[in-house]
């Protein structure tokens, strides 16, 4: 009975860890709209002189003034797995958590682990990988994970809450955005797709590579901002995908940003695999939570719609600059390594909504 216990458990398929969540990365985080609908009802916070940023227009972190040369960052971020490999999925969480405080224009401090876990389900060494990985990306940012709460939980979740540090008048917001700036974000589009076809064992080895060298790449570069006179706005798209995060950007400022749908840079195999059918829920659901804020002539491809609706876990900066400045930010970006740099839009006078052209 025992060597047929041992056989079995030879012959057994590797624990995928997608297949033990219902979503994975930031595809997991609620549709715009739904959120929008619980936040409806909350009660307005009290006034706090020293709340430099808190949740009027859903930036990346909150902001806290403690004297006047220094403010702090404070953000968390966790989620599902959105790769097979333990290690992998340990840094892509850890990178993606640590993007909201250099979306700030602020330098990380300190982590907390955030961990749930399902503990019947899962080997230690493969929690002890997920761990692993997050330290790994911790110490290339230069900080500690000095801390943090684990659970026992139904799906595997791993995160960080991140603190950063940064001048009070340095702090870079998504809601500075003024006419006729230059948007340029710094990462190719597609991780949701690719990661989709990581689930469905439909994506390449090339394909797994991009993936993890997009998810993994610290956006350090936003620390740089901070201090680049002309640089108006900063955010990192995520869950809502280029157009959801660009709205933001429009709603916080109070105009409209017109976005060329052919501008960004798009990951290897990606516009493949959308005109085969392969997307993520998420995308879709984006869409049904904002499209109606956005205006398009109606030569919007559907692959390239939702490629533009895709969640980007990990995703590049999102940044709205002076026309003057906008190409030494485009340097500055391709030397600190981003070298899928674009110009992906501008921003003019007129109702907080967007405008999408090129689209075929």
């Amino acid at each position: 009975m025992q060597d047929a216990a041992v056989e079995a458990a030879v012959q057994a398929p590797p624990i995928r860890l997608t297949d033990l969540a219902h979503g994975g990365g930031c595809g997991c985080k609620l549709a715009p709209g739904v959120l929008a609908s619980i936040l409806a009802e909350m009660p307005a916070a009290a006034p706090f002189a020293g709340l430099l940023v808190g949740t009027e227009t859903s930036d990346d972190a909150a902001v806290w003034r403690l004297n006047d040369q220094q403010a702090l960052v404070a953000t968390t971020d966790f989620f599902m797995p959105v790769v097979d490999d333990p290690f992998d999925f340990g840094r892509i969480s850890a990178t993606n958590a640590l993007s909201d405080v250099y979306a700030m224009g602020a330098a990380p401090i300190l982590a907390l682990a955030i961990v749930g876990m399902p503990v019947e389900r899962l080997p230690v060494e493969t929690i002890r990988a997920i761990l692993a990985g997050g330290a790994a990306v911790c110490a290339e940012a230069g900080i500690p994970i000095g801390g943090g709460h684990s659970i026992d939980s139904m799906e595997p979740i791993y995160g960080l809450v991140a603190l950063g540090l940064v001048h009070p008048d340095k702090v870079m917001t998504n809601r500075g955005t003024q006419p006729g700036d230059i948007v340029i974000l710094t990462k190719a589009l597609g991780v949701g797709v690719l990661s989709a076809a990581a689930k469905q064992l439909k994506l390449s080895s090339e394909g797994y590579a991009a993936l993890i060298a997009s998810t993994t790449q610290l956006n350090a570069f936003g620390t740089d901002l901070a201090g680049i006179a002309g640089v108006h706005a900063v955010t990192d798209v995520t869950g809502f995908g280029l157009l959801g995060h660009a709205l933001e950007m429009a709603r916080g400022a109070g105009l409209t940003v017109e976005i060329d749908a052919s501008a960004p840079a798009v990951l290897p195999g990606v516009e493949e695999l959308l005109r085969s059918g392969v997307r993520t829920g998420a995308s879709a659901r984006n869409w049904a939570s904002y499209g109606d804020a956005v205006s398009e002539d109606g030569s919007l491809a559907d692959w390239r719609r939702d490629l533009l609706t895709d969640p980007q876990t990990s995703g590049g900066l999102l940044i709205a600059v002076a026309p003057a400045q906008a190409p030494r930010v485009l340097q500055l970006a391709v030397a600190r390594g981003f070298g899928a740099s674009r110009i992906v839009g501008h921003a003019i006078a007129g109702p907080a909504r967007l405008s999408v052209s090129g689209g075929e």
